[in-house]
């Protein structure tokens, strides 16, 4: 792994110039779930193209802002919007959110995303809290996120995703009285949808859902020692699963319906922190 910290001075010198807070959550907010940071207190809110070194979001539903905010007294690092491997970005420039976050302090994460359903009992609109990750290129990730780490570094990924937070967040759906799913999250790199053929191979393997971000961003995190967890917003029947043309303009439309319960469950979340 390269020296991020070199990477990124001038980015670092710009943030902390501009914030001096320690947040107690980071929240990556995943294609079109970005209206909750429209419902907490912002205290800053900074454009990442006024950042040095910040890469640019290109993909619709990803507005490109970084939120320093609170709620429920908890102060909060909310990232609306998030960088792919698939835009052309390397791994280095992917995991910046979570860099910035280590570097402010943040010691717990929650990521989100949009995400296909292979599972068939899962339907456009669920919720699933992610039990663990799977995906073909996961060795590639883990090798060049954490190189040749040392046993206190691999002993992070006994908890991950993290027990504590996933318990919390259980509790904030059963005290909301949400329903949620809980299931395997299945990465690839895009930026091509899964053909109907690799969907079966990924649910003969136990896939339940599908995306192509969040992978690296967790294991960056847990390698960080951060405590780490996730949650897709199912907004689409994975190719092959129903005779809907895949288009990601479906994704931000069904994003869109379910925000408000996905509010309720990371307000339930962060009240219970």
């Amino acid at each position: 792994m390269i020296d991020l910290s070199f990477k990124y001075k001038n980015l670092l010198k710009f943030l902390e110039k501009n914030l001096q807070f320690q947040p107690e959550l980071t929240l990556v907010l995943g294609s079109g779930l970005g209206d909750l940071a429209d419902s907490i207190n912002q205290v800053k809110s900074i454009s990442t193209n006024e950042i040095p070194d910040y890469p640019a979001s290109t993909v619709s539903g990803h507005k490109g802002k970084i939120i320093f905010g609170n709620y429920k007294e908890k102060n909060l690092l909310l990232f609306q919007g998030r960088i792919h491997f698939y835009e052309g970005y390397s791994l280095s420039e992917c995991i910046l959110p979570i860099f910035i976050s280590t570097e402010f302090g943040s010691k717990k994460i929650i990521l989100t995303n949009a995400a296909g359903g292979v599972n068939p009992e899962y339907h456009p609109g669920d919720l699933m809290l992610v039990s663990s990750f799977n995906g073909i290129n996961i060795q590639r990730e883990l090798t060049d996120l954490i190189g040749l780490a040392g046993i206190e570094k691999k002993n992070y990924f006994l908890n991950f995703p993290s027990y504590e937070l996933n318990t919390i967040i259980k509790k904030a759906v059963k005290e909301d009285k949400i329903s949620i799913r809980e299931g395997i999250y299945w990465y690839t790199k895009g930026p091509s949808y899964e053909t109907p053929a690799e969907i079966k191979m990924i649910a003969k393997f136990g896939g339940d859902a599908i995306g192509m971000s969040t992978v690296n961003e967790a294991i960056f995190a847990a390698s960080k020692g951060m405590e780490v967890s996730a949650i897709s917003c199912i907004t689409n029947y994975a190719a092959g699963i129903s005779d809907k043309k895949l288009d990601h303009k479906e994704v931000i439309e069904t994003a869109n319906l379910v925000k408000t319960k996905f509010e309720s469950l990371i307000k339930g979340t962060i009240k219970l922190l």
